[in-house]
């Protein structure tokens, strides 16, 4: 731990913005699956997803848990593996770019995909990045003196 502590050193407000930015992108994303859960589950019944309205809310469950997770520090490795989950199931259902045949539409789809997986890489990052992250929930809560 004395060695994740001081791999930090200089890096605590880079760290922060990159978690409030990734994070805050999936916890953004999560919660307008809720806000317009209607829209998403006719999309998604569009794209032929099993259990469109299932399929929304369960999503969206996972990525504000994950974007939370990411933002707070709290448990990221859990955090970063339910938005890879997310990502990598949503993909090619979703942005599956091979299957059409409008060239407009087919760029737009390919530009989606390679983003989520490009977005799967941030996700790797930051499971790979060493436990307890500084200024993190779960740093606080090991700081607290027993009651």
């Amino acid at each position: 731990m004395v060695r994740a502590a001081r791999s930090w050193q200089g890096n605590r407000w880079l760290l922060g913005l990159a978690r409030g930015i990734f994070g805050g992108y999936f916890l953004y994303n999560g919660i307008n699956h809720f806000i317009n859960g209607q829209m998403l589950t006719e999309y998604a019944r569009s794209k032929e997803v099993p259990l469109p309205g299932a399929a929304v809310t369960l999503s969206g469950a996972m990525i504000v848990a994950g974007g939370l997770s990411l933002m707070t520090g709290t448990r990221p490795k859990m955090g970063a593996s339910l938005i890879t989950g997310f990502l990598l199931g949503v993909s090619p259902q979703i942005h599956n770019f091979w299957q059409i045949e409008n060239e407009q539409q087919r760029m737009e789809e390919f530009i989606n995909f390679t983003k989520n997986i490009a977005l799967i890489g941030g996700a790797c990052f930051a499971a790979a990045l060493p436990e307890p992250w500084p200024m993190s929930l779960d740093t606080r809560q090991q700081m607290q003196p027993a009651v």
